[in-house]
């Protein structure tokens, strides 16, 4: 069996691969700290499961998952997040992950959800499966999430409509599909959740 974990931080590939070399018989474990050596390394040798960090510099952990879920359609994918649950796993899942865990909870979490995925089962947390309703932001689709978190950060119409390459009208027509489907009224109220909930640094 082999599997790869990709994470920019050492210390928790280094965590991760221990615990599951110790948890799988025959497991080979390979390690990328990015999503587009996470990419290199799946098409230069098939794995069997992928363990993927969120949060990494360049290619971002959801845009990796959704290259490797379109072009390995049957890989199992779980995702190790900084972020707690509620927030992103719903949307990891509707990406194409398999499984979610966070990093607050202890690293043996990872050998239950490698097991459950690789069983062909879904892993969500206790804390999601726990979650009566989605998030506000859970409504919102990929690109809209995108426009949040720019506004959250303070960046207007115009920096953000640069940065994706949009037109200013066409961040203004994002911007007033958030606010609609958030029920909110300004970039402030935005900026207040997405801080309180843990969507900007």
């Amino acid at each position: 069996m082999r599997m790869l974990i990709v994470d920019d931080h050492a210390v928790v590939r280094r965590g991760a691969s221990e615990l599951l070399a110790e948890s799988f018989a025959d497991v080979e474990i390979a390690e990328a700290a990015t999503g587009e050596q996470a990419l290199e390394l799946v098409a230069e040798a098939p794995v069997d499961l992928v363990i993927l960090d969120l949060s990494m510099p360049g290619k971002g952990g959801l845009a990796t998952l959704k290259e490797l879920r379109a072009a390995y359609p049957r890989l199992p994918i779980v995702v190790l997040s900084a972020h707690s649950e509620d927030q992103y796993a719903l949307r990891a899942l509707k990406s194409g992950a398999a499984g979610y865990v966070t990093k607050d909870l202890a690293l043996e979490e990872l050998v239950v959800a490698a097991r459950a995925v690789l069983a062909g089962d879904r892993y969500l947390g206790k804390t999601l499966t726990g979650v009566d309703r989605p998030p506000p932001h859970a409504a919102l689709s990929e690109r809209e999430f995108q426009v949040l978190r720019l506004l959250a950060l303070g960046k207007s119409v115009k920096d953000i409509g640069g940065e994706l390459d949009l037109s200013e009208k066409t961040i203004s027509t994002y911007r007033t599909r958030i606010l609609a489907k958030m029920a909110m009224h300004s970039n402030a109220e935005l900026m207040r959740y997405a801080l309180r909930a843990g969507l900007v640094d």
